[in-house]
């Protein structure tokens, strides 16, 4: 019963019993002694407690016997606190709270993050990959055994809560994030994530897993951009790599998945720096400044241009899709930042 209840009860159930004693001896030693108020404390504390300082005042015989049913009654109630205080302690709880409260404070400076609702192995797979675009993010895992992989790493933020709450959201700093992948293993759990997850913040980009082909509909309807259905793709990958192989190894390489130095970023257009904007990709002269190429564009109805006409005209509405290493992006990110 007591691994049901919540630590603040614990807590407050701790107070109420070594309240009760003080309460009563208190009150006693004023009615059986006419004794002061800081008399009677003084005296019920050092009975209660058991530290033998003698008699504050001289007993009568209704106060002695008074005394006797107080120490009796106390030394169960005592032990029984210790024996919830010592397994608040040895249990971890105590230092977990402290742990969970500086977290919190950690993560409510927090902004453009990306909060990861699962972690399993989709979870952890997309957290490789935001770490490696250093991109902070939060974890919200209910399994704590699932966290294990990441418990003491400063770096990395994390909460052990349900991520179909919306306390635990907030907690997460949805407002302030820039985007949620949920990868829980029920698609009804995902919906119920996106929905909450649109409400709190309209502007977030949500990315859903999905288990099922019916929960795509569901999930575009609650709010998510983007439905991702792992099985789906892994089969398909795996059957395009007997159709296609070369093509594909090249697009894992590309993707940054064959662990090669190549890295793919976005860039929006209006971003450029004055000495960077020009009317069309060759006067942006990205590949002479940094050595990385223009390989797409994404216009601002959403649809895509693979591989540009360099003579092309450019919008502010428009993002630049840029190939190259990882010397050339940071290059190219310091001309534009």
């Amino acid at each position: 019963m007591l691994d049901t209840i919540s630590t603040r009860s614990k807590v407050a159930l701790v107070s109420g019993l070594m309240l009760v004693p003080i309460t009563i001896g208190v009150s006693g030693y004023m009615l059986i002694e006419q004794a002061s108020f800081l008399d009677a404390l003084f005296m019920t504390i050092t009975t209660v407690a058991t530290v033998g300082y003698g008699e504050v005042f001289p007993l009568s015989s209704a106060g002695r016997i008074f005394t006797i049913f107080l120490i009796i009654g106390n030394l169960g109630i005592f032990a029984y606190s210790l024996s919830l205080i010592t397994r608040f302690l040895v249990e971890g709880n105590f230092f977990e709270q402290i742990r969970r409260r500086r977290m919190k404070d950690k993560i409510k400076n927090l902004k453009q993050h990306v909060i990861v609702c699962g972690f399993g192995r989709n979870g952890q797979a997309a957290c490789d990959m935001l770490q490696k675009h250093q991109i902070p993010f939060v974890i919200l895992e209910s399994k704590k055994e699932l966290l294990e992989l990441y418990l003491g790493r400063e770096y990395v933020f994390y909460l052990n809560e349900d991520a179909t709450k919306d306390e635990s959201l907030l907690n997460a700093g949805i407002e302030h994030a820039r985007g949620l992948i949920t990868t829980l293993p029920n698609d009804a759990d995902n919906v119920f994530v996106a929905l909450t997850a649109r409400g709190l913040n309209t502007k977030l980009t949500i990315i859903s897993r999905a288990s099922n082909g019916s929960s795509f509909t569901k999930l575009k309807r609650a709010g998510a951009d983007n439905v991702i259905m792992p099985d789906t793709i892994g089969g398909a990958h795996m059957a395009s790599l007997i159709v296609r192989p070369d093509v594909n190894e090249f697009v894992d390489i590309l993707s940054g998945q064959a662990g090669a130095d190549v890295q793919l970023e976005e860039f929006s257009y209006a971003r450029l720096k004055k000495n960077l904007v020009g009317v069309n990709i060759v006067d942006l002269n990205i590949r002479k400044l940094s050595g990385a190429n223009v390989i797409g564009l994404k216009k601002g109805d959403g649809s895509y241009i693979v591989n540009p006409n360099i003579n092309m005209e450019l919008e502010p509405d428009m993002k630049l899709i840029i190939l190259g290493n990882s010397s050339q992006m940071e290059t190219l990110k310091s001309l534009i930042d």
